[in-house]
């Protein structure tokens, strides 16, 4: 019997987060697109925490929907509970995050898919790339079926020759039990893709009814909610938050962790993935913070109509009776149930510094990737890389160029820059601290920075981007009119001021000079501004932060500048850089093995100094002038 043979434009191996968005976004645009995964069930599955965003991640998951993608829609319309973190500090590192429903959060993006032209869902594990002369041209399935499509993207996660381990327990599995894909390694590994071996965990889901919550402290959501979605109307979305519960772990809980450190796979060495430093398990945080005689455990819910509690804070692979034994020192835990034991899980996956910035192999056109199978973790880093693959790849199949994010103007480009030139040991976690323009690139404004990429690729109608435009608008000539508004030394003036601890004025000043105040804002000062249009809160929002902080957004911006002349000195990619005099040995080894796009893609390569920069640069003036003449 023939084997069945069809063809696409685009094939998307994988379901989770980077491959939903990989496979909407080209799907979006036109592109006849299939998205294999070993189980439908799992389509946009949280088998570890149940929640979208958090502190850098929510950023990213803003500035996702601003090119069009779908997680922010989906958590939007299935959170439980949500909160602004950070919202004391300053307005750089304020980031979105949400208790979703899980089972919600993953019925509704595949109802997404299922229901998006171009769009077709395969349930099977993939086995084999078909490469020929360095260029992709489609997979084939265990069962032997071929589809033949001009790109392929790898977005696996944490499926491909999957290990779940607890104690002495091993079984390969993916998460939650479901069909690990034990075939593919090999083929990569035959058409020249290294592959590493990593590891991440997740917590014991426990019985809600074993649980005493009166000895924890309850977790609010914010009473006005924001949304993730820039499309997402803020009113309708304000509803009845569920709780969530913060415990803390304690001398007792880490005596029983020490003196059954033996039986850890983490230090028996039965576990030989490297795991993420920014998430480690609790045995490792006893182990590494000696010091400290607590540990917060976030309790929280897995959905509206589950019992299962999610143990945030305790991620372990210790036994199953030791798992036991530690939960019941914790206090509210005395008595619980675990539903679902702790443990860790390792699995296959690449060194993103493979890859371009585009996301595409460097040695096989037509091959992209995204997620944890690019060396990550994380729901939104995923999806991030799983967009720009996506994107790139419908470029790739209609002969455009790619897009690519650059770190001035995105998180994502930070992640992104970060993976393929920096040889990441551990899973790579995104963090507002990678980000060096920071203040630039905040979650409030990811709609003003990255809407017209997705506009100008097809993702974002006009409609959405007029809106945009007009919101623009709005705010610029805010920010000239408040500062041409000129505020006297009155009672009424006077007054406001000392309510909000601010000294009075001895002479008259601007509207935006008051703004400038930590003390104050532009809703503060309202009562005093007697020709001050009607705003929604967005607008009002962006005309504080920018007047607030418009010295050292000025001054980011100078950076900025003196970052893109780096970024616009272009590398060709056959450079000989052992043929460049002058150039440190390692220097050599690191550019010939990286091969960067750019001078500042160069300099942020670990062991190429400023040093070595420079002499690149000489270098490509004179290359430049041979070139050319």
């Amino acid at each position: 019997m023939p084997n069945i043979r069809e063809e696409y434009d685009v094939a998307v191996v994988g379901a989770g987060h980077a491959g939903c968005e990989a496979a909407l976004a080209c799907a979006r645009l036109g592109l006849e697109t299939i998205i294999f995964t070993v189980s439908v069930e799992s389509i946009a599955m949280m088998p570890c925490n149940p929640n979208i965003g958090g502190s850098s991640k929510g950023h990213l998951v803003r500035e996702i929907d601003a090119l069009g993608g779908e997680m922010g829609k989906n958590i939007d319309a299935t959170f439980i509970q949500s909160k602004m973190l950070n919202a004391s500090k300053g307005p750089a590192v304020h980031s979105l995050r949400a208790q979703a429903d899980k089972s919600d959060y993953s019925r509704r993006m595949r109802q997404v898919l299922e229901n998006t032209e171009h769009l077709h869902i395969r349930q099977a594990e993939v086995s084999e790339l078909i490469v020929k002369d360095g260029v992709v041209g489609g997979v084939k399935t265990v069962s032997g079926a071929e589809y033949i499509t001009k790109s392929v993207v790898l977005c696996t996660g944490v499926y491909l020759k999957a290990r779940c381990i607890y104690g002495d327990v091993s079984y390969y599995t993916g998460p939650n039990g479901l069909q690990a894909a034990n075939h593919l390694t090999e083929s990569l590994i035959e058409n020249g893709i290294e592959v590493r071996r990593f590891k991440t965990g997740t917590p014991a889901r426990v019985d809600k009814r074993s649980i005493d919550f009166s000895k924890m402290t309850e977790q609010f959501g914010d009473e006005r909610v924001v949304p993730f979605s820039f499309e997402t109307d803020p009113d309708s979305i304000q509803k009845e938050q569920v709780s969530c519960w913060l415990t803390y772990t304690n001398e007792d809980t880490h005596k029983i962790i020490k003196d059954n450190i033996d039986r850890s796979p983490l230090y028996s060495g039965n576990i030989q993935g490297t795991g993420p430093r920014y998430c480690p398990s609790i045995e490792d945080k006893v182990v590494r913070f000696a010091d400290k005689d607590r540990h917060q455990v976030f309790v929280e819910p897995e959905g509206l109509y589950t019992n299962e509690m999610y143990l945030g804070g305790m991620s372990s692979s210790m036994p199953e009776d030791v798992q036991y034994a530690m939960y019941r020192t914790v206090p509210g835990l005395e008595n619980v149930k675990i539903v679902r034991n702790a443990y860790a899980i390792e699995y296959d996956c690449i060194s993103a510094t493979q890859l371009k910035s585009s996301l595409e192999f460097k040695k096989i056109k037509g091959l992209f990737a995204g997620g944890q199978f690019n060396g990550s973790s994380g729901y939104e880093e995923a999806a991030a890389q799983g967009i720009i693959a996506g994107i790139n790849s419908a470029m790739y199949c209609m002969g455009k160029e790619p897009l690519i994010l650059d770190r001035s103007e995105s998180y994502i480009g930070v992640l992104i820059d970060d993976l393929v030139t920096k040889e990441s040991l551990e899973p790579y976690r995104m963090m507002t601290s990678r980000a060096e323009y920071r203040l630039l690139l905040r979650q409030d404004n990811a709609d003003i920075r990255l809407t017209k990429y997705g506009y100008d690729i097809g993702l974002i109608s006009e409609e959405r981007m007029n809106k945009l435009n007009n919101k623009i608008k709005l705010i610029q000539e805010e920010i000239e009119r408040v500062k041409s508004v000129n505020i006297g030394t009155g009672k009424e003036v006077q007054k406001l001021l000392t309510d909000n601890g601010s000294t009075e004025l001895t002479t008259g000043v601007t509207l935006a000079e008051l703004i400038k105040r930590p003390e104050l804002s532009y809703d503060i000062l309202a009562p005093i501004d007697s020709n001050r249009p009607d705003f929604s809160y967005d607008v009002r929002e962006q005309v504080n932060i920018n007047l607030k902080y418009e010295g050292y957004i000025d001054r980011q911006m100078r950076q900025v500048e003196h970052f893109k002349k780096l970024e616009k000195k272009m590398i060709p990619d056959s450079l000989d850089y052992f043929s460049i005099s002058g150039l440190r040995k390692e220097a050599m080894q690191k550019l010939d093995k990286f091969r960067p796009a750019s001078i500042g893609q160069a300099s942020r390569i670990s062991g190429v100094s400023p040093a070595d920069i420079s002499v690149l640069l000489v270098y490509l003036e004179s290359y430049n002038r041979r070139k050319n003449s």
